[in-house]
């Protein structure tokens, strides 16, 4: 993926090494001014969303299948055309009258034999006629039923965005990403996946690494008729890729909400990914080395043209960059992936009783709370439940026993079917901070809102809905599945 000189200068040899230096300069400058201006270039495209209604056409037009010579009757005979002329005055002295009367039988004989043979062929007409404008009707209902049956379908999906459907709106989204245009050297990786519980759409995009800066700052013509290059710092090659990691975050976003055009996303959480190879094993790595958590609210109140990228995704969006992205260093997600990916959402049948997983909300609370708890020892942590009422705020401690990213976490399991309010989320962080933990995780079968995503930024707390509880029930073979109760 990385990038070099060789192949971004012209084919020919320019005259004179000097000119060559000031040629792969030029180039070396012109890739850092486009790295430095991804997000410039994305804001200066309009972005609203597609209109799905702006999908449907008009319906097509069959063909015409008459001949063109069909279209019209065909004129029949005319007896002026077969009628003899009549005898001349001296005719009448050798026979011409009886001659004449035998032209004019053999004329009205021919002339019978053109009607019935016009006769034929006009019927013959009018059967091609016939069945050419019934096939015509016939591909013009098709292809009618084609574009109502297109239009249904559009109208379906449309609904299914605007109501929140979880597969809709990641497709709708999934295809308005796909359209973005890269480098031609930048990876084209990118999945979503949308949490209705929290009207969060979750994103994972493959960034470049770090070889996409170049390595050489200018070149420089020596005597010895040589070209060569003056090494960039490495300490700019990583702020250049500090600001690019940044700039790709804040394009992401910003192209998220430019495109909701139906409201159905209130959160985003971003994850860049870098795939490469681990040197020390071999094996193909995909690192996460820059995480956060937007709302609407914090997003629209930016200048995009006129911020620093890397202060305000670190600052103001409290991401977790990696210290050492050239080395491949991963941060934690915010939000794992897998726990949005529509695709490990097992689809629940709601009308028969041909799923039998448990339904989630017919629990009561402390079996619920018993859940959570195999759940996370499933997961190979060390758990311990507290007794109802006598908790201080906590329904379970789990303790990570891995050096490093291990501790104490405190746990809250919420059997709700609203929307956790946000003052739940701040209780758990008061809590964490008296309990002495490493992290709070609040786990529900509903979801959350922006204010509580927002207050959850920059601090260890880990929100995990509805959505990423049946993903991490999936993951561990506990069957479950979350069906809101009738009326």
């Amino acid at each position: 993926m990385g990038w070099s000189v060789e192949r971004h200068a012209r084919s020919e040899r320019p005259p004179g090494r000097t000119a060559e230096a000031a040629q792969r300069t030029a180039a070396v400058r012109e890739r850092v001014r486009e790295l430095q201006g991804v997000l410039a270039e994305t804001l200066a495209a309009d972005v609203g969303g597609t209109d799905l209604q702006s999908l449907k056409r008009a319906p097509r037009r069959a063909p015409p299948l008459m001949a063109e010579t069909d279209l019209r009757p065909h004129p029949g005979p005319l007896w002026a055309a077969f009628r003899p002329a009549p005898p001349g005055p001296f005719a009448t002295w050798v026979g011409g009258h009886r001659r004449y009367a035998r032209r004019l039988r053999d004329a009205e004989d021919r002339f019978a034999e053109a009607i019935e043979r016009h006769r034929l062929a006009e019927e013959a007409r009018q059967l091609r006629v016939a069945r050419a404008a019934k096939e015509q009707a016939d591909q013009q209902r098709r292809l009618d039923e084609a574009t109502a049956e297109l239009h249904a379908r559009i109208d379906d999906y449309e609904r299914s965005v605007r109501s929140g459907d979880r597969r809709a709106v990641s497709r709708y989204f999934q295809k308005a990403l796909d359209r973005v245009s890269e480098p031609a050297d930048f990876p084209r990786r990118r999945r979503v996946g949308y949490v209705p519980e929290s009207t969060l759409l979750a994103v994972e995009w493959d960034l470049p690494d770090v070889t996409v800066v170049p390595a050489e700052s200018s070149y420089r013509y020596e005597q010895r008729d040589l070209v060569v290059g003056v090494p960039r710092p490495e300490k700019e090659i990583r702020l250049l890729y500090q600001q690019l990691v940044a700039q790709c975050a804040l394009r992401a976003l910003h192209l998220v909400f430019g495109n909701d055009r139906y409201g159905v996303v209130d959160t985003v959480v971003f994850n860049g990914m870098v795939e490469s190879v681990d040197l020390a094993t071999g094996r193909t790595v995909r690192p996460c080395l820059i995480t956060l958590r937007a709302t609407r609210e914090q997003f629209t109140a930016l200048v995009l043209d006129q911020l620093d990228p890397v202060a305000c995704v670190r600052h103001y969006f409290g991401a977790e960059v990696s210290r050492h992205p050239e080395e491949l260093q991963p941060v934690e997600p915010v939000l794992e992936f897998d726990l949005a990916d529509p695709r490990t959402i097992e689809p629940v049948d709601v009308v028969s009783e041909l799923d039998t997983r448990p339904n989630l909300l017919e629990l009561t609370p402390d079996e619920f709370e018993q859940l959570v708890h195999n759940l996370l020892t499933r997961m190979g942590l060390e758990t311990r439940l507290f007794r109802s009422g006598n908790d201080g705020g906590i329904d379970c401690v789990a303790y990570d026993r891995r050096p490093i990213t291990g501790g104490k976490f405190v746990v809250q399991a919420k059997l709700y079917t609203r929307t956790v309010p946000p003052s739940a989320v701040r209780d758990l962080f008061g809590t964490v901070v008296d309990a002495g933990a490493t992290k709070g995780i609040l786990i529900t079968t509903s979801g959350f809102g922006p204010s509580s995503y927002q207050f959850a930024n920059g601090k260890p707390l880990q929100l995990i809905d509805g959505t990423g509880l049946l993903a991490l029930c999936h993951q561990h073979d506990i069957p479950a599945r979350i069906v809101p109760r009738a009326g």
